[in-house]
């Protein structure tokens, strides 16, 4: 990578990002025959990713010389965490059945456990993989890995934060989380067309899936209608409002809990981006359950969505495409790992005839989140998109938690 990138003004290298971002939706949404191929096989988050990445590995930009990771990841981060909690709808993921929500807290039991058994298995035949220290200790590193299969990118860039990996080490560990997660993503597009003979071999009954289809359209017409700019700006209100309540709470906190016990640091509870997350995931839980979760109507999730794909486009430009081939057996440690969440998620499915949708949303939900979760979900019908982005969005609200426990059970198997 070059030591001064071809563009070093950042309002100039977030345009071309917002660029990047409008040209991967406009074509992935594209009625042309030849997109709709592409985009067939190359899911759409995928690239938002990459492309960044490729400007990044020539040279043209440099997350290394960039304040817009520290802007995304500070300020739309918390509010996109606000907005897409806000509109969890609790009934109405009871009403999906309880083989969904079985089906996507295993795929959750499937990362959290498939981190620290991936480092036991591969520090077996090879512990230099998994070893490290300080910074470099390849367990914070997966620790991001667990937070973006667990939620998405917003927990990704809170474990990033909160267990401190290098970014040398953060920009490998994206890469392996990309290419592992759309391998992945790629075989359950495929599942879709022999779904019907998956279900046979699952003994499943997908007659509940048209149920949910028809629940959700009937959902979605009851709430939605074109905001008005005084919705629009409540929404956002709410969630920069939010993002420094959060902010403020966490520059009180994280202080504290140094002064008092700062042996907590090794759980990283003096982390003050740690609370920063903690607290407006829990704001955006809290809101869910007032008036404020009709703004969903309005639009909130989407605009939550966008400042997430912004964060994602700035982790992107971090990631060195070549780095996978430096260090291929991260790239081992990430296949076992995610080879765990299959597994188990294909005995449970088993056990309780569990419908091929409910594994494939289930994982995606997980490993995908709200990005790639709908493009799962509406590979089987277009209204069914919003399952995927219901179960993603209880992902993020139990990502930063659950990918927390992973890191130090990570830590633990590490020996770290």
């Amino acid at each position: 990578m070059k030591d001064t990138p071809f563009i070093t003004n950042d309002a100039v290298v977030f345009g071309l990002l917002m660029l990047i971002l409008a040209f991967v939706f406009i074509t992935s949404t594209s009625k042309k025959s030849g997109w709709q191929k592409f985009y067939r096989f190359i899911p759409s988050v995928l690239l938002c990713y990459f492309i960044p990445s490729i400007f990044n590995t020539l040279g043209i930009i440099s997350g290394d010389e960039s304040d817009l990771y520290f802007m995304a990841s500070r300020y739309l981060l918390p509010a996109a965490l606000v907005l897409l909690t806000l509109s969890i709808d609790l009934k109405g993921i009871a009403k999906l059945g309880k083989k969904a929500v079985i089906m996507f807290f295993t795929g959750t039991m499937g990362i959290v456990i498939g981190g620290p058994i991936s480092i036991l298995i591969v520090s077996a035949f090879a512990p230099d993989v998994v070893g490290g220290v300080g910074p470099e200790a390849v367990w914070r590193g997966m620790a991001t890995i667990a937070g973006s299969w667990i939620g998405g990118g917003a927990n990704q860039a809170a474990m990033f934060e909160t267990f401190g990996a290098s970014q040398d080490l953060f920009a490998t560990m994206v890469t392996v989380d990309v290419i592992v997660a759309n391998i992945w993503m790629a075989f359950l597009l495929y599942g879709v067309g022999i779904s019907k003979k998956l279900d046979g071999r699952l003994k499943a009954d997908a007659s509940s899936i048209e149920e949910v289809k028809n629940s959700i359209e009937k959902y979605q017409a009851s709430i939605m209608k074109i905001p008005t700019l005084a919705e629009v700006m409540t929404v956002l209100a709410i969630g920069f409002g939010a993002t420094g309540i959060a902010h403020f709470g966490a520059d009180l906190i994280a202080p504290w809990i140094e002064n008092v016990a700062p042996q907590l640091d090794k759980f990283s509870l003096t982390s003050s981006f740690f609370w920063l997350v903690v607290i407006a995931t829990t704001i955006g839980l809290g809101l869910s359950f007032t008036r404020a979760r009709k703004l969903e109507g309005v639009g909130a999730s989407r605009l939550g969505s966008v400042m997430i794909y912004v964060l994602v486009a700035t982790i992107g430009m971090m990631m060195d495409v070549t780095a996978i081939f430096d260090n291929p057996g991260f790239f081992v440690v990430g296949l076992i790992w995610m080879s765990v969440h299959i597994i188990l998620l294909l005995l449970v499915a088993k056990i309780i005839k569990a419908p091929y949708f409910f594994v494939a949303v289930g994982s995606q939900a997980n490993v995908g989140g709200a990005a790639s979760a709908p493009i799962v979900a509406g590979a089987f019908h277009p209204s069914l998109a919003p399952v995927g982005v219901l179960l993603a969005v209880l992902g993020y609200a139990l990502g930063t938690y659950a990918a927390y426990i992973c890191g130090l059970l990570m830590q633990i198997a590490a020996g770290g």
